[in-house]
């Protein structure tokens, strides 16, 4: 007969724990086990010899690294001891594994979380010996076979690779992500893929199924390390269920529906993440135009700030309309305490309408303080015409404007070409290094009210999603290309375009695309 449990009379965290613990304890070994692989997941960083590396190690755990591994060929034995009690210190204020690359006494002296060995390192035995069964062992490989018999002799993990070509080291084995996916089929621990992986390549690794990527010179050689890390380790939301990550928008109301917030929180759930939202002003407008703005005080939108940012994980921020100077300074002295580097600032300054929604001071501060956070700026060309004072009138003043945006601290730039003349509509983004271009056909319609909203929320959607960056961009634009084809008159001004049959189309592409 089925046994029946009555919470009459039971406290409510009893219970919990009744249903939460196993009819079977698990035992310690397995429990071990569990912690192990759980610990061996998303960005694994193995540092360089290059200068201040515990400075640019503490930047780069503070953007989401999940494991470090200490590898210095170059130093004698009490600086590798010094400089690796220093990381040690820092991990563990971050709650990272240190692991020490192929030195066992160093590891011990050091009481490192685990050693990582090449081929020719030693055994996994005589690691487990001498740094204790709660250790982290982890073994380099290049074949499945390599992996399976490091597997067999008691790894924990195995580092896995090459995937690409890299300049750190020459490459002799390259399985590369088709090797990999055929180790993910037959090994059971951890798999971490390494060699060659950056922003544009690491989400075709981590769909082989890799465990964790890892990365030298993509972090630790890049001017802000602790963004970078953040940037690589978002892409393992790919693999949540939806909705996948959260964009917290901050921007104005637009009653109409079209634009603001509303097409923010529109399209954002559409696409498959979480909105989160903070209003900076109110407006009353439709699709003729703005009416009138009732800006938030600077201390209301702080604390919406502190409600969120206190709470929910964000991996994202938006922003639209800002309206005013204090807000900005908020948002940004917010950022700074919440440590949010992800930051997609859409300089929203002229309504549809032509309605200005910032004043010159908030033009200022916008430039002082948030343009050099912002992991992407979104300006149409009204917009960079303002902030960089250049006169943009074809292709060649485009790119120019981009290295002004990017000179004045935006770490990428997409610059619209909306408003230039011609059957195509070209956008442009830039890296600080290569310049890409995004281009579609110009649409004949009125209903582009909320383009330039959507069109930043999208590429957030899909960055909190585990998109890199160039391809986020990529899906956005089709997605409001096709929101403005799709777009049904509403109104008798500027209509708004089409999220929902937008959101339908891209996911019927989706579909399509997956494997059988």
């Amino acid at each position: 007969m089925p046994r029946f449990f009555c919470y009459c009379g039971i406290r409510k965290a009893e219970y919990r724990k009744r249903l939460l613990t196993p009819v079977f304890p698990m035992s310690l070994p397995r429990q071990l086990e569990r912690t192990k692989k759980t610990m061996i997941n998303g960005l694994y960083l193995i540092t360089d010899h290059d200068g201040r590396l515990p400075e640019r190690v503490q930047d780069a755990l503070s953007g989401g690294v999940k494991c470090l591994q200490y590898r210095n060929k170059t130093k004698d034995y009490a600086g590798r001891f010094a400089e690796g009690r220093e990381l040690s210190r820092i991990c563990a204020r971050h709650g990272v594994p240190f692991i020490v690359n192929d030195d066992l006494k160093l590891a011990a002296e050091l009481q490192a979380d685990g050693v990582h060995l090449g081929q020719e390192d030693g055994s996994v035995a005589e690691a487990r010996l001498v740094l204790g069964r709660d250790a982290i062992i982890g073994v380099s490989t290049h074949s499945v076979e390599e992996a399976l018999r490091a597997e067999a002799e008691g790894a924990d993990y195995v580092g896995f690779g090459a995937m690409y070509p890299t300049e750190s080291k020459a490459v002799v084995h390259l399985p590369g992500p088709a090797g990999l996916a055929e180790a993910r089929k037959r090994v059971r621990i951890p798999i971490v893929a390494i060699g060659g992986i950056n922003r544009d390549n690491a989400a075709e690794v981590i769909d082989a199924g890799a465990d964790a990527i890892a990365v030298i010179s993509a972090v630790l050689s890049d001017r802000a390390p602790g963004l970078i890390a953040t940037e690589l380790s978002l892409l393992f939301n790919r693999r949540l269920p939806f909705p996948r990550g959260s964009v917290l928008t901050v921007a104005g109301s637009d009653s109409g529906g079209g634009a603001g917030i509303q097409a923010d929180i529109k399209t954002i759930t559409l696409l498959g993440s979480y909105a989160a939202s903070v209003v900076t002003a109110l407006t009353a407008q439709n699709t003729r135009g703005v009416r009138a703005i009732h800006g938030a005080p600077a201390p209301f939108v702080a604390e919406q700030l502190d409600a969120v940012l206190s709470d929910i994980p964000v991996h994202v921020v938006k922003t639209g309309m800002l309206f005013s100077a204090p807000i900005l300074e908020v948002l940004a002295d917010k950022l700074a305490f919440y440590g949010k580097r992800m930051l997609v600032l859409d300089p929203v300054m002229i309504a549809k309408g032509g309605s200005s929604l910032i004043d010159d001071a908030a033009v200022a501060s916008l430039v002082e303080q948030l343009l050099p956070r912002a992991y992407l700026v979104t300006p149409n060309l009204p917009e960079a015409e303002r902030l960089t004072g250049l006169a943009i009138r074809d292709r060649k003043t485009m790119e120019q404007a981009c290295y002004g945006l990017h000179r004045l601290g935006a770490r990428n730039v997409l610059l619209k070409g909306g408003h230039l003349p011609g059957p195509d509509a070209e956008d442009i983004l830039f890296d600080g290094t290569a310049i890409r271009c995004y281009t579609s056909r110009r649409i004949d319609t009125v209903n582009t009210h909320g383009t330039g909203c959507t069109y930043a929320s999208a590429i957030a959607a899909f960055l909190a999603r585990g998109e890199p960056l160039p391809v986020a961009v990529g899906r956005a634009k089709q997605f409001i290309q096709d929101a403005i084809a799709l777009s049904v008159p509403l109104g008798s001004g500027h209509g708004p375009v089409n999220h929902y049959q937008a959101a339908q189309k891209l996911q019927q592409s989706d579909r399509v695309k997956e494997p059988s």
